[in-house]
């Protein structure tokens, strides 16, 4: 089993930063890839931004790319998202998630952190 745990959200107002953090615990070593989704209430969950844990390749979500920076340390099995310039529309729980080796899905989650823009 994986753990994470987000933490950073909170209520920011529009053009504004914040940088949330997933820390993971557990049988790290059978994921190779963390990534951010977010769900905004009526809306089905979205995917933002993807990082490797080996090489560090990342991919991001058209409507992040440019604004969102995904980055990890891997001494603290810690991944980030930078998000600047913040708009009402990023208003959503955001979501970390690890995804497996041995089958290729996101099999772990995190339990959400709270982000809300101002306008």
């Amino acid at each position: 089993q994986v753990q994470l745990v987000e933490s950073g959200g909170g209520l920011v107002q529009a053009g504004g930063s914040l940088r949330l953090s997933c820390a993971a615990s557990g049988r790290t070593f059978s994921t190779n890839a963390m990534a951010w989704f977010r769900q905004a209430p009526g809306k089905e969950r979205e995917f933002l931004a993807r990082i490797m844990w080996t090489g560090g390749s990342t991919y991001y979500a058209g409507a992040v790319k440019g604004r969102f920076t995904i980055s990890r340390d891997n001494a603290k099995n810690t991944v980030y998202l930078q998000m600047n310039s913040l708009k009402p529309e990023d208003t959503a729980v955001y979501y970390c998630a690890a995804r497996t080796v041995v089958v290729d899905i996101y099999a772990y989650w995190g339990q959400g952190t709270q982000v809300t823009v101002s306008s």
